[in-house]
């Protein structure tokens, strides 16, 4: 069971609590949790390298993501950013009145415009959402951008999240799982810190059912790192870890995936 919150607390603090294993000591004026070490290992991949770029979360948010994304869902017929926002608050029962004191992590956050966009569906003194990203520019960006009291960043690694099982109402991960090495492994992590009756939302690429994408796909895959996933490769992998309440909205160059974990 998470902490509840108590009188006081910061969103850091409340993250602390969440953590499975706290940092003996942190820099209490940095501007996000920083738990990774200095010496991580260079990214690998022209992807991965351009999202930890100093570059480019000076453009994300106002031109890469925007222009990009919404071509990709099918721009001028398909949603725009926020639509976007709006489905992904619906997938996570964060669109109610009054927001719920929900627990949130959005997984992946870049310069924290989904995770601003999910905090406006959450209680300001009871809820708390969690960006966690593994760039140290993009989460800069993300805290100097962020005034809401109840969202906190964290720099960390996706595919083995800090957190403790069943840590979160909700968790998203919006485009960024085709970008990792490992995203199975991934979602495994995203599943085990979500908790029982839990939602989770993923916003990733398609591969069209058309002739030669899957050769295209795979040639993408190898020369710069982006991964494209199948209609069925999500939904099907949710499934077979017991997530219900499947759901699937495709678009041109893009999925939306979402799924709700059983009781216990």
């Amino acid at each position: 069971m998470r902490p509840a919150p108590r009188l006081g607390d910061t969103a850091r603090e409340r993250i602390l609590r969440l953590l499975a294993e706290p940092p003996p000591e942190q820099d209490g004026s940095a501007s996000y949790l920083d738990l990774l070490p200095p010496e991580r290992p260079a990214t690998d991949t022209p992807a991965q390298r351009l999202m930890e770029s100093a570059f480019l979360p000076r453009i994300y948010e106002r031109i890469w993501r925007p222009i990009g994304f919404n071509l990709m869902k099918g721009w001028p017929v398909g949603p725009d950013t926020g639509e976007e926002h709006a489905l992904a608050r619906s997938w996570l029962a964060l669109d109610r009145s009054p927001p719920p004191d929900a627990v949130v992590l959005d997984v992946a956050c870049g310069p924290g415009n989904v995770t601003r966009a999910l905090a406006s569906g959450v209680d300001e003194k009871g809820g708390l959402v969690v960006g966690l990203d593994v760039a140290a520019g993009m989460l800069a960006r993300a805290a100097a951008d962020t005034s809401m009291p109840q969202v906190g960043f964290v720099r960390g690694d996706a595919t083995d999240l800090p957190f403790r099982d069943g840590t979160f109402d909700a968790v998203s991960c919006f485009g960024a799982l085709y970008l990792f090495d490992d995203p199975w492994g991934a979602l495994d992590s995203m599943i085990r810190v979500l908790r029982p009756g839990g939602r989770i939302a993923i916003l990733t690429s398609r591969r069209p059912s058309v002739p030669l994408t899957r050769t295209a796909g795979g040639a993408l895959h190898r020369l710069v790192g982006l991964r494209l996933f199948g209609d069925r490769e999500i939904t099907r992998f949710l499934d077979g870890r017991g997530l219900t309440q499947i759901r699937q909205r495709r678009y041109p160059a893009m999925q939306l995936v979402g799924a709700r974990k059983p009781d216990a």
